[in-house]
């Protein structure tokens, strides 16, 4: 197979997680006879100090022309501590989510036997856990009407029914292909986009008789994973309420630096991990490349390429095992690899597999 990969290494250690990315694809593609080109383009702060823009005119073109993009992560402290920046790196992952018309986030959560110490919580709530979160991208709060002067801030928190049928149309078919059970997390006590997603939902379940569909507030849906995480097979939300609670998520796994995502939509998909850019690591080879990884693994099943996307799981797992790890998962005692040894291991066993 033949695929234009759009890469965005982004900020901070985007560009150390990324060459370890494409090393597993370009690996990939040597061991099952495939063809994989790449083109870099900017995004977040190194793209606004280039031209002044996070998601510039030509990194777009550059998406619409690949089958795919290979993202990585944006962000940098200098926007972080200034509140009164007019233009900031995240507005460029934003931007890309609008124009690319990827409105729909999917984000696993699995555990790894071996790091369940790793997590917070207890073995036995943890073990065997597996779930997907499906978040809305494009619609709430971080793209409604806003206002702030120095006394009055608002955000407005607007969907619409066409944007709340079609990421349910995704949650429910991606629960037909899995254990068949689906949960609406939302605030319809509270809030009326909440009701108007309820609504919309309850509508549209007659359609899906073989799921089994239940409804939630956020706020019980937050205790919950944490508690009861084997309860979920699907869970679809909105914008705000999946970025939190996906965030939430990674105390299963025991690291952001393991948790994959999709967004998928009218155009190029996109993969990238779900952790931000860790600015204060950036250059110091102590980032896990792993969530990179195994987004590149997503990347290839959404094309069809599964037994490719089983190898790279395959390895990925055989280095949590042999403890080829990032400090962060790194058991007491464990020798000490950074992100460039863990990619290298994960690339010479994919070359022997």
């Amino acid at each position: 197979m033949k695929l234009k990969i759009a890469v965005l290494p982004g900020d901070g250690i985007g560009p150390e997680i990324m060459k370890q990315g494409v090393a597993v694809m370009d690996v990939i593609a040597d061991k099952f006879g495939h063809e994989f080109t790449y083109q870099e383009a900017l995004c977040g702060a190194h793209a606004i100090d280039a031209v002044g823009n996070p998601y510039p005119d030509e990194t777009h073109e550059v998406c619409m022309n690949a089958d795919a993009v290979l993202f990585a992560a944006v962000g940098d402290l200098r926007f972080d501590n200034d509140p009164t920046a007019k233009v900031r790196p995240e507005q460029g992952l934003l931007a890309m989510r609008k124009k690319l018309g990827l409105f729909a986030n999917v984000r696993p959560v699995a555990t790894f036997d071996c790091l369940l110490h790793k997590s917070p919580l207890k073995d036995e709530l943890l073990k065997g856990a597996d779930f997907v979160v499906i978040r809305e991208l494009t619609g709430g709060m971080y793209f409604g009407e806003k206002y702030q002067d120095n006394d009055k801030a608002y955000d407005t928190d607007i969907y619409t029914r066409p944007e709340i049928e079609r990421i349910l149309k995704v949650a429910f078919e991606t629960a037909q292909k899995r254990r068949k059970h689906l949960t609406v997390v939302d605030k319809a006590n509270v809030l009326a986009s909440s009701r108007l997603w309820r609504q919309i939902a309850k509508e549209m379940e007659p359609q899906y008789p073989d799921v089994n569909t239940d409804y939630m507030f956020i706020d019980n849906a937050s205790m919950r994973v944490l508690t009861e995480p084997r309860f979920f097979d699907v869970v679809v939300t909105e914008n705000t309420f999946g970025d939190i609670l996906t965030d939430e998520t990674s105390c299963i796994t025991g690291s952001m630096g393991l948790q994959p995502s999709s967004s998928l939509g009218e155009h190029t998909p996109l993969f990238e991990p779900v952790h931000g850019s860790w600015p204060q690591a950036a250059g110091k080879n102590l980032a896990n490349p792993l969530a990179e990884i195994l987004s590149a693994a997503m990347l290839l099943e959404h094309f069809g390429l599964n037994k490719e996307g089983a190898l790279i799981r395959e390895a990925v797992n055989a280095s949590l095992d042999a403890n080829v790890r990032t400090p962060e998962i790194q058991v007491e005692g464990g020798k000490a690899y950074g992100t460039k040894e863990v990619g290298a291991w994960i690339v010479d066993y994919i070359k022997k597999a």
